[in-house]
Order: C-alpha cells, then sequence, then structure tokens
C-alpha cells in the first residue's frame, strides 16, 4: 500500500467511487452473496486495510471511518497492543466451548468489574452466540424461564437484531413484513423520540406522555395485555436514529417494570463500552436493570462476542437451555481484556467526553447554518443528525443519502439510519482525536453544501 497510515494519515480519494478494482470485487459480490448485504449498497468500496480511524480500499484510497464496523471498533482498527494479545492467545487456545479457562476468567472478571458496585455482586454473566442478536434471545429465553410469562414490553423505533425473536421485538418493520409467522406477544408502545412525538403533540404539550400511556395500558385492568415477561429498552436507539430516552421516560419506564414484577432489559449492544461516555448507557440514567445485553465492542478489535449480564435471581433455567457451539471464542476474550486494558490506562472515558462534546458543537454550529439539519442528537460520541425538508420539516432521505455520498467522495464514511434513512450517524472510534474530528467536521461540512 502507498499510502501512509498512524499520525500522518489523511484521507485521500484518488479515484472515482467505487474504483476500478473495488468495482471488480463488488461485481463478484453481487453475483455471489446474498442478496440481504447492506453497507455495500451505499458505501461501494472493496476495504484493504485499516489502522487506527482510517481506512484503505484495494483502490488506494484512504477513508476516515466514522461507522467503525456500525460502533463495533472502540479503539479503531487493529489497536497494536489488542492485537499482539490476540496473536498470543492464537498459539494457547482458540475455542473452548463453554469449558472455563484462563482468558474466559479474565474476561469475566474485567467485565463484571465495569457495572457499579451494587450490581456487580448479583450479577451473573451467561456466554452467548457470536451475534448481539444471540443476547437479545437469551435475555427473552431467560425472562419468559423466570416469570413463566409470554408478553414482552418492548419500544416503537427500537432495533434488537435479525434473528427470528430479535426481530419480532425489533420496531422495523419491512424486515417483519416479508416473513410470516413472528414470534407472538411483542407490543409496541411509544419511545421519547420528542422531536417528533409519537403521540402527534408539540413540545409545549408534552409531559413525557409516551410514558403516562405506556403506564395507564399496562396497569389498566382491561388494557388487552397480561403482566409482561419482560421490558426490554435502548437507552439511546441506535439504528432507530440515534435517539436519547429522556431522562423521565427511562426513570418511569424501569420503575413500572419493577411494579409489574417484570425484569427490565437494557439492550447495550451499541452503546456499550464507553461508547455515550460510560461504560455503559444505564449508568447515565441512575438505573440498575435487572438484565443487560452486550456486544459490538465487547471483542475488543471486531472479533465476535456477545454477552448477557443478569441478576441472580433470575437464573432459574437448567443446563443447555441456551448454548451455542461459539459462545466460547478466546480470541475474542483476549482482545476485550486487553482493549479494556487500554482503555482504562488511556482514559478512553474522559476522551469521549471531550471528543462527543467538540463534535456536538461542531454539528450544532452546523446545523445553525443550513436548516435543513433539523435536529442534532445523542450522547458521547454516538451522534445523529436528521435531515429535513426546511419547507416541510419531513425526514428528507434523498438529501441525507446525497450528504453520505458526498462525505465518501470527500474521503469521511458516515452511517444512515432512522425513520426514512434521514439521520446521517456518526460511530468515531472512541480513541479519535480533536484534529480529527475537526477535519471530519471540515469534510462534512463541505458535504452537506453538496449535498
Amino acid at each position: 500500500m502507498s499510502t501512509a497510515f498512524g499520525t500522518s494519515a489523511r484521507p485521500d480519494v484518488r479515484t472515482g467511487l467505487p474504483g476500478p478494482k473495488s468495482a471488480e470485487y463488488l461485481a463478484r459480490q453481487d453475483s455471489r452473496e446474498s442478496n440481504a448485504r447492506t453497507y455495500p449498497r451505499r458505501l461501494p468500496v472493496a476495504l484493504e486495510r485499516g489502522e487506527g480511524a482510517y481506512v484503505e480500499d484495494v483502490d488506494g484510497n484512504v477513508f476516515l471511518d466514522f461507522l467503525a464496523g456500525a460502533g463495533v471498533l472502540a479503539l479503531g482498527h487493529n489497536h497494536p497492543e489488542v492485537v499482539a494479545a490476540v496473536e498470543q492467545q492464537l498459539g494457547k487456545l482458540v475455542h473452548g466451548l463453554d469449558l472455563p479457562t484462563p482468558v474466559k476468567d479474565e474476561f469475566t472478571e474485567a467485565h463484571l468489574a465495569l457495572l457499579p458496585e451494587p450490581m456487580r455482586a448479583r450479577t451473573k454473566v451467561h456466554f452467548c452466540g457470536p451475534t448481539g442478536a444471540n443476547a437479545v434471545e437469551a435475555a427473552l429465553k431467560l425472562c419468559k424461564s423466570h416469570t413463566g410469562r409470554p408478553d414482552v414490553i418492548t419500544f416503537q423505533g427500537g432495533f434488537h437484531g435479525s434473528t427470528h425473536g430479535a426481530m419480532a421485538v425489533t420496531g422495523y418493520v419491512a424486515p417483519k413484513a416479508a416473513v410470516p409467522g413472528g414470534m407472538p406477544d411483542a407490543h409496541f408502545f411509544p419511545y421519547s423520540y420528542c422531536y417528533r412525538c409519537p403521540l402527534g403533540l408539540d413540545a409545549s404539550g408534552c409531559d413525557t406522555n409516551c410514558a403516562t400511556y405506556l403506564e395507564n395500558s399496562l396497569r389498566d385492568t382491561h388494557g388487552g395485555i397480561p403482566k409482561p415477561a419482560a421490558v426490554l429498552l435502548e437507552l439511546v436507539q441506535g439504528e432507530g436514529g440515534v435517539i436519547p430516552a429522556t431522562q423521565e421516560f427511562a426513570t418511569r419506564v424501569a420503575h413500572l417494570a419493577k411494579e409489574l414484577g417484570a425484569p427490565l432489559i437494557v439492550d447495550e449492544i451499541q452503546t456499550g463500552y464507553g461508547r455515550t461516555g460510560s461504560w455503559f448507557a444505564f449508568e447515565r440514567y441512575g438505573l440498575e436493570p435487572d438484565v443487560v445485553v452486550a456486544s459490538k465492542a465487547a471483542g475488543g478489535i471486531g472479533l465476535p462476542v456477545s454477552v448477557m449480564f443478569y441478576d441472580r435471581a433470575l437464573d432459574t433455567w437448567g443446563a443447555g437451555a441456551h448454548i451455542g457451539t461459539f459462545r466460547g471464542h478466546q480470541l475474542a476474550f483476549a482482545a476485550s481484556v486487553a482493549a479494556l486494558r487500554v482503555m482504562r490506562r488511556d482514559d478512553v472515558l474522559g476522551n469521549v467526553a471531550a471528543r462527543g462534546a467538540q463534535l456536538r458543537a461542531g454539528l450544532d454550529r452546523l446545523a445553525e447554518t443550513d436548516a435543513a439539519l433539523g435536529d442534532v442528537r445523542g450522547a458521547g460520541l454516538m451522534l445523529g443528525v436528521e435531515i429535513v425538508d426546511p419547507a416541510t420539516g419531513a425526514p428528507d432521505p434523498a438529501r441525507a443519502a446525497g450528504i453520505q455520498r458526498s462525505a465518501l467522495n470527500r474521503g469521511l464514511i458516515v452511517e444512515l439510519g432512522g425513520r426514512a434513512d434521514a439521520v446521517v450517524r456518526l460511530l468515531p472510534p472512541l480513541t479519535i482525536d480533536a484534529p480529527t474530528v475537526d477535519l471530519a467536521l471540515e469534510i462534512l461540512a463541505g458535504a452537506v453544501a453538496a449535498g
């Protein structure tokens, strides 16, 4: 590769996109891979290598990566200390089923230490299959088994995965419409998406009415919903458009779950491991969930692992109740232990707070100059900008797609999400530095002007 990475790296797009070599890879992918693939449709590049906050494609184009594996790469691509830990473990043991191993024991200890002190003593860990969706499946099974109830309360706009059960509790309708016979007894309620109030109220008329609606529905003897097995909540909806729950909404949902004897499951698959500025988003809200599901950044440098933390009082299922051949990925355990060590040593959470504030301020300034940037929101280094038609306020997916493509042509990778894919999403590595944030803002400003 001809382009240097490290401190000298900068975006450098030398060809049209896709470049000629990328076009060949994309064509072969199109002929051989499932039609379900997503990212190459809007990001037409074939990647060759990555380091830190940068990736290079097979044509030598270098991009600043503000997608970071959809939030997986907390330390960016190929952090050398984490790579070294994986290489060391590779010569020892790679696959261990659910047998105890030294590195798995380290992983468990390191992850329990992330929890607030009151939770640690009462928490157990379950190792799930390699994806976050499998952790969601495990959580649903655990809570249904413990309570003996079938119903699950979930929220509009939430995303919890695309396996059969996880899809059933996901708000996105289109994928479910194509798959008949979904898991029954999932009940969707409004989420505190205040920019577009799900109850149709304006800001002056809202008193967290979505929480009131939930409370009234579940307390009503004629409300139609029995006491649920669980309440499933994202505290910052990621794929749903980077929507943080309001404090009052989150608090009232948690109180209601406790009142009903329904375990509160908090989905931290994208928010966990420092993304919002604390180890887990529930800490920001002062909550102590009964169940926490985590994945993505748990694997250190993108290695697959998912875990479920849960109150030991729920541990009423038997041996083999939720298993999977690849729940003992020793390389992921080693990567995670090393990554957490680096994050503590280098005060990565402090960097998230500083760089998140810097990025948010830059986005706010940009929104002041262009009415198409309707709402800037998020937490830490999980930020989004909803793109709208200034005349109507309606989501503008075409403009959002134009901004994404223009940013890519300038060397910045960003994602889209939310209703109509009209939210430009920013998920940089948590180790991003101030000059690189300024560079990303400069590129994004050019993309907004052109988009």
